[in-house]
């Protein structure tokens, strides 16, 4: 089977993702290179025995890095990269509507040597104000093969996978020309613009809308209004999915609980398996429509002006405007927040970033707060009638916050120090989202998440299922069922690990119970309710009581608050640190997050614990 590599080039926003995915569909993967932390799209395209292999790099302005990400496609480019390999092609991606940047980087990927092939994307937006891209003429001036595509149509891409199978790229004729200085390429790229582009009628509609979208005022509540809805689709629309997973997850538990007799086989398949794949496939509805709202504010043009209109705000924490998607999302949950951080080109801010998500107050606390909440701070009410456990809630949910973004301040001022990438962003034109590109950045995004993720929850699920479930016990048989479940925990591996491991967690006031409960947690935050609903389970079932109420009579309020503090700063999430690995490359930095939030969690934790 021959192979060539074909590599995606082009400047920031000129629709080269959006060309990537019409051009592969769902026949692509992330590239996986050893020691590469920015891991490019790959897509095959396969005809006849022959297979090219579509390499979508990211974005670059020239040939000079101004971050991690553009040195990566640079390196890439020039063949000096340690583990990926040179492109056989380069389809050069440039915009028809503007062009001037992209000539300018033509000009310097012409000394390369590589053949090339320009893909002319917008020719429908200049077309429709009266304007002329002439693509023949440009043809000429650069002697490599001109393809205008509208990807969001699809129109072209039929041309361009034939001119890519027919080997149709050529050695650029700039090469003989030998452009070398800024000035020079400037002046080339002005003279080949003045040759092939008639200006058409201006821009009104984006033109009124960034009057709008980038007013201080008027700017800000659309932001607000933007990232409310953006907040409440991720947090509230994903729920009735959610709950129906749930719903589901325990229908296929009642059938195997029915259909297996052995009771220790049973408690595998709907604890251990059942109970690990549920875990994964609940956060299913989140990672989708985070994605999807990502990828239509990206494609419309709106993210690169939002991140424009609270970079001030954020650079505050060292950190550019970007940051703000993927920390918002992480109020969610983590685990998209992490992945929606590849929007942050900068290297240091996005590493930043990623260490600050899981500090973010995500909704798999809620069940925690909500449950000790409502069991050891007084229902009444203050300053006026605002419930005095509302403001508890509100106090965890800033301090969350607060403490994420001063997290990435002071990494940003040590281990990520540095000089400052300048945050140069371009404003594309407001454009209609590609569905072919939404449907798959989402199916490849859900398939990425459950391969990954997956496999690490189910194997610590099952961990964690031979530690409760071990040593097999045999209680009174007049002991009821939650009682009987109560006796095998209690004489388990896993009690045992707990009553080993709380000496350590003594100056917070946890006892063995609350402290494998802690531990539990570890899989996932909300474990904690249902481990305290089993070691509980006795109490709930003699007095007949919802678990709050046992709670508020076996836990004090400082050591509910303790638990409470503890939780606001610990990285209690397998699935957040497999997905950290996965994007930092490296057990390095989830290792690290675990460490810092675990200090963290622990000195606050013993701090409430002493002065309440």
């Amino acid at each position: 089977m021959a192979t060539r590599t074909i590599a995606v080039v082009g400047v920031p926003n000129v629709g080269k993702s959006t060309l990537f995915n019409e051009l592969t569909g769902l026949q692509q993967r992330v590239g996986n290179f050893p020691g590469v932390t920015v891991e490019p799209m790959l897509g095959t395209l396969r005809k006849d025995g022959d297979e090219l292999t579509v390499i979508d790099l990211p974005g670059i302005y020239g040939m000079s890095a101004a971050s991690e990400d553009e040195q990566l496609t640079i390196d890439v480019l020039r063949g000096v990269h340690p583990s990926i390999p040179r492109p056989d092609v380069i389809v050069h991606v440039l915009s028809a509507d503007h062009p001037s940047k992209c000539f300018a980087l033509f000009a310097e990927l012409s000394t390369l040597g590589l053949p090339m092939v320009v893909v002319a994307t917008m020719v429908d937006a200049v077309k429709a104000r009266g304007g002329v891209f002439d693509d023949i003429t440009l043809h000429h001036r650069l002697g490599v093969p001109v393809m205008p595509v509208v990807g969001s149509k699809g129109l072209g891409l039929g041309e361009l996978r034939d001119a890519l199978w027919s080997n149709a790229a050529t050695l650029p004729k700039l090469i003989e020309v030998g452009i070398a200085s800024v000035e020079e390429r400037s002046a080339w790229a002005r003279g080949v613009l003045d040759e092939v582009v008639v200006r058409g009628r201006e821009d009104t509609t984006t033109k009124l809308l960034d009057r709008v979208m980038l007013h201080p005022v008027g700017g800000a509540l659309v932001f607000l209004i933007v990232m409310t809805l953006f907040f409440q689709s991720i947090f509230s629309w994903a729920q009735p999915l959610m709950d129906g997973i749930d719903v589901f997850t325990a229908m296929i538990s009642d059938v195997a609980a029915q259909l297996i007799s052995n009771d220790l086989l049973r408690s595998f398949v709907v604890r251990g398996l059942i109970g690990g794949v549920g875990s994964i496939l609940v956060f299913l509805p989140q990672i989708i429509i985070l994605n999807v709202l990502v990828t239509i504010l990206e494609e419309c043009g709106y993210l690169a002006r939002a991140a424009f209109l609270v970079d001030r705000a954020m650079g505050v924490f060292g950190l550019q405007g970007r940051s703000f998607i993927p920390l918002l999302g992480s109020f969610a949950c983590a685990i998209p927040g992490i992945m929606s951080a590849r929007i942050i080109p900068s290297y240091r801010d996005r590493m930043a970033t990623i260490m600050a998500t899981p500090l973010m107050t995500c909704s798999a606390r809620l069940p925690v707060y909500t449950l000790l909440i409502s069991s050891v701070v007084p229902a009444i009410t203050i300053a006026g009638g605002f419930s005095l456990q509302a403001a508890v809630m509100v106090g965890l949910y800033v301090l969350g916050a607060l403490s994420g973004l001063l997290v990435a301040l002071v990494l940003k001022r040590t281990m990520f120090r540095g000089a400052v990438v300048p945050f140069m962003i371009e404003f594309p034109p407001y454009r209609m989202p590609s569905l072919r590109s939404i449907g798959v950045t989402m199916v490849h995004r859900t398939r990425d998440f459950v391969t990954t993720a997956g496999t690490v929850i189910l194997a610590f699920s099952v961990a964690l299922w031979i530690l409760t479930e071990l040593p097999r016990t045999q209680p009174d048989p007049s002991m009821t069922e939650l009682q009987q479940q109560q006796y095998q925990l209690d004489n388990s591996y896993a009690a045992d690990l707990g009553r080993t491991i709380q000496p350590i967690f003594a100056p917070l006031g946890f006892d063995w119970r609350i402290t494998l409960g802690v531990l539990s947690s570890y899989a996932a935050r909300e474990t904690f309710v249902s481990a305290m609903g089993q070691i509980y389970a006795a109490d709930v079932a003699e007095s007949d009581a919802p678990l709050r109420d046992v709670l508020q009579e076996r836990i004090p309020l400082r050591t509910g608050l303790s638990i409470l503090a503890f939780y606001v700063f610990a990285l209690q999430c397998i699935s957040t640190m497999a997905i950290m690995k996965r994007e930092t490359g490296s057990w390095k930095w989830p290792t690290l997050a675990f460490g810092i939030t675990f200090a963290m969690a622990y000195v606050a934790s013993l701090i409430v614990y002493n002065v309440f």
